[in-house]
């Protein structure tokens, strides 16, 4: 194996998950500015996740609906032109453009 390949600086640090305030305490790397206290009643720095495997739907065996950062916002901004609103008016516009059936007279 390669030498001086993994960080040697772990330290013990608390995950919470955000969605259930569910807490772990694990050993990481990860930076963080923020401190809790643990039922030991030491303080550790604290990473905050938005799913763990107390609120994902694997473990759990039922779907949470979880919208972080406005997520669905951003899809609707990014997909947005492919809304029913202009699904209708490419539709319309597609009927205009189509050939009119020519009638035959008599």
């Amino acid at each position: 194996m390669k030498k001086d390949l993994h960080p040697e600086d772990y330290r013990f640090v608390i995950f919470k998950d955000m969605s259930n305030d569910h807490r772990f305490l694990s050993r990481s790397t990860a930076p963080s500015k923020e401190t809790e206290e643990w039922e030991d009643g030491k303080e550790y720095p604290i990473i905050k996740l938005e799913i763990s495997n107390q609120s994902h739907p694997f473990f759990t065996g039922k779907v949470q609906f979880v919208d972080t950062a406005g997520r669905i916002d951003k899809f609707r901004t990014k997909y947005g032109k492919w809304s029913k609103d202009t699904k209708a008016d490419a539709g319309e516009e597609a009927e205009a453009e189509a050939p009119k059936e020519e009638t035959k007279e008599d």
